[in-house]
């Protein structure tokens, strides 16, 4: 059997069941939907850290971000811990990117045969603003983030419409010369990243829809003190205003729809190609999105709506199938290297989605996630195993969910002595993973040598921002 070639196809920032087939409601991705109905769907997959930089990385090296030192946005990727592109150079294979990477540069030794339109941090250096953490910095006092939102265009929508057709102009020139080895090719679109800003025939798909409220934004909600302190200072919400909120929400669905049909034209050129048939297509996100709930937008938690994402393995000839082992990013590093027959990386705790697959449901395996990075007063770590989601924030109290019976997040056990046993199995299983109080300080100690190199804490702050990466210019 001739070897298959691999098309990744990656989102920024696209929540877990924000998609037809994972069960949403009225959302519009019938791409994403086609890509479910033609291989597995894991139902219940995470990011390894619930922003962009750390994630990615994560998903590069296949090694937790405690592991590598990628903390947050102001410590992105730089080639030197290896990653699967790297993997595949060494096996005789090669990986070309097209689109956002949000590694260091083009100019570091990443693995990529080439990068194609790529997006990287601004100036090398990312966001060493949200790295402040003693004391944290303030509220935001302004956001155009959540007051240019609706119907138009933004840099990121024309972004990804050029993003689409180079990875259509690749695969046409990959199918003129069908005698080369099998290809690896990740196609990594911003959308539906902020800005809430939607193209106009997409966004009135959902105008002509009453938005659902956003839950848990009553005014006699308590909201666990690790969150009150995320909520002030990445204050999104103070922006927001009754009229507003329908709005954001619309176009958040409206950016989504457009991710889905630059998929669809990825997807067509594959067809057209005749490549279709040789190739695996597999799709996720780097991690989800609050949109609202808890008074919180954007990413940065452990809840469902910020950690979990979408992951599809799909080829063109099986039926729909699902899997419900938890599974990450890293999982997606060692199914590449697996696809090529090359080694892991870092022979990290991920496992190839292949093999995941095919074996029944396993209630122990175990999914991990940290967070160190912009709005986060101390470390929060994340444990996924069975129908238990386990949360511990470094200096305050957990908390515990049973997502089998509480799928919204809504009834924190942590205090209950009935789950004190698995409060506890739970907290070992962190503890085996990495000692939460201690990586925390060495976060912060990177953070801080970080801001000290840049001139200290004044001039820090003007390096990164509350807005989103500006694409590259092309």
């Amino acid at each position: 059997m001739k070897p298959m070639n691999v098309l990744y196809i990656m989102s920024d920032q696209h929540q877990g069941k924000a998609s037809g087939c994972y069960g949403h409601d009225f959302i519009q991705t019938p791409n994403i939907d086609r890509l479910a109905a033609s291989g597995t769907r894991f139902t219940r997959a995470f990011t390894n850290s619930a922003i962009c930089v750390p994630a990615r990385a994560a998903l590069a090296t296949g090694k937790h971000v405690h592991q590598t030192a990628y903390w947050d946005n102001g410590h992105p990727y730089e080639g030197k811990t290896k990653a699967w592109h790297h993997m595949l150079k060494e096996n005789g294979a090669s990986a070309t990117s097209i689109g956002k990477l949000h590694f260091r540069n083009d100019t570091d030794d990443t693995g990529f045969e080439e990068q194609i339109i790529p997006m990287h941090v601004v100036e090398g250096k990312g966001d060493a603003r949200g790295c402040i953490k003693r004391p944290m910095t303030g509220p935001m006092k302004e956001s155009g983030t959540m007051t240019q939102c609706g119907p138009g265009d933004s840099p990121y929508l024309e972004y990804d419409g050029k993003i689409a057709n180079k990875a259509c102009e690749w695969l046409q020139a990959k199918a003129a010369s069908p005698n080369k080895d099998p290809f690896c090719a990740f196609v990594s679109f911003v959308c539906p990243h902020p800005p809430y800003i939607a193209p106009q025939e997409l966004y009135d798909i959902y105008d002509k829809m009453e938005m659902p409220m956003p839950k848990m934004r009553d005014p006699e909600v308590e909201y666990h003190p690790w969150i009150k302190k995320s909520q002030w200072m990445r204050n999104y919400d103070d922006f927001v205003t009754e009229e507003s909120l329908p709005i954001l929400m619309k176009s958040y669905y409206g950016t989504t729809s457009y991710l889905d049909s630059n998929i669809g034209k990825v997807l067509a050129a594959l067809e057209q190609t005749g490549l279709r048939d040789s190739t695996i297509v597999i799709y996720t996100s780097d991690h989800g999105e609050n949109l609202g709930t808890r008074r919180l937008w954007g990413k940065s938690n452990m809840y469902e709506e910020s950690s979990a994402i979408p992951l599809i393995v799909s080829t063109s000839k099986i039926k729909a199938t699902r899997c419900d082992t938890p599974v990450s990013l890293l999982d997606l590093s060692e199914t590449i290297v697996d696809h090529f027959g090359a080694e892991s990386p870092n022979n990290g705790p991920g496992q190839s989605l292949y093999d995941i697959a095919k074996n029944s449901f396993d209630e122990s395996r175990i999914i991990f996630s940290e967070y160190h990075a912009a709005s986060s007063v101390s470390g929060a770590y994340m444990i996924r195993k069975n129908k238990w989601k386990y949360i511990y924030y470094e200096g305050f109290e957990p908390e515990l969910f049973d997502l089998e019976n509480d799928p919204e997040e809504i009834n924190n056990l942590s205090k209950d002595p009935k789950f004190f046993n698995i409060l506890n199995e739970l907290n070992r299983d962190l503890q085996n993973i990495c000692d939460p109080k201690e990586t925390n300080e060495l976060a912060f100690k990177d953070q801080d040598a970080m801001i000290e190199r840049y001139g200290g804490i004044e001039e820090a702050k003007k390096l990164g921002a509350n807005a989103a990466t500006p694409p590259p210019k092309t």
